[in-house]
């Protein structure tokens, strides 16, 4: 594993059930601007959901990607993730997406 990679999915594993977060918010609290770079280690991460990579989306509130698709029954696992969190998905849509979004303020 790069040191990239470790680096994101430490963060990743701030981000408290029921929140949200986006690629860019973790590449920007990673010091870069490198947001596809970020989707592509989460494409690969080994220890999903226990690294819970189904928290980050697009930064518009929709879905994104999970395990490397865009569709389908992956699209249905973290939608399934998100639920059971407590975070509404409709029409591929983070609903309250504002309020749910995860940016590092609140305490670890």
């Amino acid at each position: 594993m790069s040191d990239f990679a470790g680096r994101v999915y430490d963060l990743l594993l701030k981000v408290p059930e029921g929140k949200v977060t986006t690629y860019k918010v973790l590449a920007e609290m990673l010091g870069t601007k490198a947001y596809r770079a970020v989707g592509q280690v989460l494409k690969r991460n080994p220890d999903a959901p226990k690294v819970p990579c189904h928290r980050v989306v697009n930064s518009d509130g929709r879905l994104g990607g999970f395990m490397g698709e865009r569709d389908g029954e992956a699209i249905e696992k973290k939608i399934n993730l998100l639920r059971k969190e407590g975070v509404v998905v409709k029409d591929g849509q983070v609903m309250r997406f504002e309020k749910l979004l995860w940016k590092g303020e609140e305490k670890e």
